[in-house]
């Protein structure tokens, strides 16, 4: 079987192959994706040598005239940048593992040694680059009949697989995920009975397989196998630990788990943010510590909103999430009951206010995930609180219009206060900053500049005497 390439990168490699009389393919996800007909085959592109890699990564570079050329000696591996795509070249080898170590040992091999060493039988297909077979396919583990089947088979005996790489597990799910492929039941067995092993994988590269999973087009297949396999279980526990919570039906799925996921997938549908992801992903993580039975009320969750917020700091710091992300996800979840509330036709322009001031820049996000976070299946239920969502948007756009308070300047900044009130730097100007503040909310006072310097002259001489203990504010 041939296929017709018309990619001149690898038309130009092939050439430098002829020149070396070295053998060189195309390999991996370059290849399945040309298969399955998702576009060219991507950008990158993975090229197997017989023969030094890095040696004919250099003759290609300068071939190519890439200057980009990284080596990577402890790996016998290089990368070439050529414009905005990535190569990669390997000699072609053999792998085996430590038993307590993701560092293999290698040795040379054939083409067909290298692609058994491959993850699974769909990256294990290559294409010949030389000349004289230029579009053949290699593919010894039948994964271009997986490819058909939409399914997941592991080129040589699943539990060492596994056992060699345990990463690859969490790679089957992302593919699951990604390219709506079916892993087949024994390796799905196979990836349990290793799931342990998980343990001796870097944090970082479980969390790049992990957020990869979470910005597929549908993450709770990923999300629902890692629970399956175990997965949640050792990475995210506090998902994990969704399952089985029961709560009221009214407007939720009844298990918090599979509410949660559906959530997520609601908000993929529209958002491709992936943090506001990660929020709908722990928006409930509270839940289970703040369980509670009422005889008139069924099961309640009091404060788990507040609860979840807090945990989000270590989930983050486990998993290595960049850091900068976490103010956003607490306070979306600390914040994501508060809308329900104001949706009442007798809500006061104070409390819309006072949400819009602790939102910020990202009261639309917080919205969003509100809307998402109805999972009824009673349709006219949904429709009537969606409804009410677009009321209170409404409304927000009102009082927006009016106060200007979603994207906050404080009308007086703290050297004025300090030289109106001549005071030196220190407590009490946030004090009376924050005073200042809570009379805009609150609708005392229009957000404007004179009448900030008004309220300040009114108030100024109580509070620098009687001060009261310094706010804390989520703005």
């Amino acid at each position: 079987m041939k296929i017709e390439i018309n990619d001149e990168i690898l038309k130009k490699i092939g050439n430098v192959a002829d020149e070396c009389t070295l053998k060189a393919c195309a390999v991996g996800g370059y290849v399945r994706d040309m298969i399955i007909g998702k576009g060219a085959g991507g950008k990158d592109i993975d090229v197997v040598v017989v023969g030094n890699g890095v040696k004919f990564a250099r003759k290609v570079a300068e071939f190519l005239g890439g200057k980009d050329l990284v080596v990577y000696n402890n790996f016998g591996t290089a990368m070439l940048m050529v414009e905005d795509r990535k190569i990669e070249f390997v000699g072609a080898r053999k792998e085996s593992y430590k038993k307590y170590s993701r560092k293999p040992s290698v040795e040379t091999g054939t083409l067909e040694d290298d692609l058994a060493r491959r993850d699974f039988t769909v990256n294990a297909i290559a294409i010949a680059l030389n000349s004289e077979n230029f579009g053949e396919v290699i593919d010894p583990f039948n994964g271009i009949e997986d490819l058909g089947k939409k399914l997941l088979r592991t080129p040589l005996d699943p539990v060492k697989t596994f056992d060699d790489d345990p990463l690859r597990i969490m790679r089957a799910v992302r593919f699951a995920s990604q390219l709506g492929f079916t892993i087949e039941q024994n390796v799905l067995e196979a990836a349990k009975k290793m799931v342990h092993r998980l343990k001796i994988v870097s944090q970082e590269r479980i969390t790049d397989e992990f957020l990869k999973t979470i910005s597929t087009e549908k993450p709770s297949i990923g999300l629902q196998l890692m629970y399956d396999i175990g997965i949640l279980h050792i990475i995210l526990p506090e998902v994990a630990n969704l399952a089985g919570i029961e709560q009221r039906e009214e407007y939720h799925h009844k298990d918090v788990f599979y509410h949660t996921l559906q959530v997520v997938d609601n908000i993929a549908k529209i958002s491709d943010n992936l943090w506001l992801r990660i929020a709908a992903l722990f928006h409930d993580i509270g839940k289970p510590k703040t369980k509670m039975f009422k005889q008139d009320a069924g099961w309640t969750f009091y404060g788990h909103e507040e609860l979840g917020a807090r945990m989000t700091k270590e989930i983050f710091r486990r998993m290595r999430f960049p850091l900068e992300h976490l103010p956003y996800v607490e306070k979306l979840i600390r914040l994501h009951l508060r809308p329900q509330a104001l949706v009442d036709d007798k809500v006061t322009d104070s409390a819309i206010r006072r949400l819009m001031f602790e939102a910020g820049n990202d009261i639309d996000d917080l919205i969003t995930l509100c809307k998402a976070d109805i999972t009824s299946k009673n349709q006219k239920l949904i429709a009537q609180v969606l409804s009410n969502y677009e009321r209170l948007v409404k409304k927000m756009e009102e009082v927006e219009e009016r106060d200007r308070i979603r994207n906050w300047q404080p009308p007086l900044r703290g050297d004025e206060i300090m030289n109106i009130c001549a005071l030196q730097e220190g407590p009490i100007v946030g004090i009376l900053k924050d005073e200042i503040t809570d009379a805009i909310l609150e609708g005392k006072i229009p957000n404007e500049h004179d009448a900030a310097v008004d309220y300040l002259l009114k108030i100024k001489d109580e509070i620098i005497k009687n001060p009261p203990p310094k706010k804390k504010r989520m703005h």
